[in-house]
């Protein structure tokens, strides 16, 4: 199971800083952001392996599940 930033959006907000950066601005100058989309997958297979039961609830909740 995995919570994190989603890395597609991660990688759309780093190329809008690289363009400011080729624009002229200073990097010392750009704001810090932090990620506002996040994702929770869940391994199903693995979980299995290791003789874990997911609730329901969770897997209702997980943007991918892998079987």
């Amino acid at each position: 199971m995995a919570y994190s930033a989603n890395f597609l959006d991660v990688q759309r907000r780093a190329a809008t800083f690289v363009d400011k950066i080729l624009k002229g601005a200073k990097p010392a100058d750009l704001p810090v952001e932090q990620a506002t989309k996040f994702e929770l997958v869940i391994n199903l297979k693995t979980a299995k392996a290791l003789d874990l039961t997911i609730p329901q609830s969770v897997l209702i909740r997980a943007d991918q599940v892998i079987e």
